[in-house]
């Protein structure tokens, strides 16, 4: 694949980076805010518990971990020489999806046939 593949993944992997870098300080801000209060959040009318935030953003955390992951398996592969072939039948992924999905590991017809 071409350097443009390459500086879309690094891209990518900054974005992602990111992401992870401030869910994790706003989740670890606001465990400090759970250790701080003994209010009852979850009856307050208010506004958002802070349960339902931490589940918010655990999900954002781990949304962003999974992107990196897969943007950084996609770069190893594009250093390995094996970016943009198939896992499954060994055929080239097309540039179309590659641009939509730069981490797809398999073909379109092999995702349909795993369910992906």
């Amino acid at each position: 694949m071409t350097s443009d593949s390459r500086a879309l993944l690094e891209r990518l992997r900054a974005e992602a980076q990111t992401r992870v870098e401030t869910t994790a300080a706003t989740l670890a801000e606001l465990m400090h805010d759970r250790e701080g209060s003994n209010d009852d959040d979850e009856h307050d009318p208010e506004g958002v518990t802070l349960s339902s935030e931490w589940s918010r953003l655990t999900g954002l955390a781990d949304a962003a971990a999974s992107e990196l992951r897969q943007v950084d398996d996609a770069i190893e592969r594009l250093d390995a020489g094996t970016y943009g072939i198939c896992a499954r039948c060994g055929r080239p992924i097309p540039a179309e999806r590659l641009e939509v999905r730069p981490f797809a590991t398999h073909c379109v017809a092999c995702a349909e046939k795993l369910g992906r």
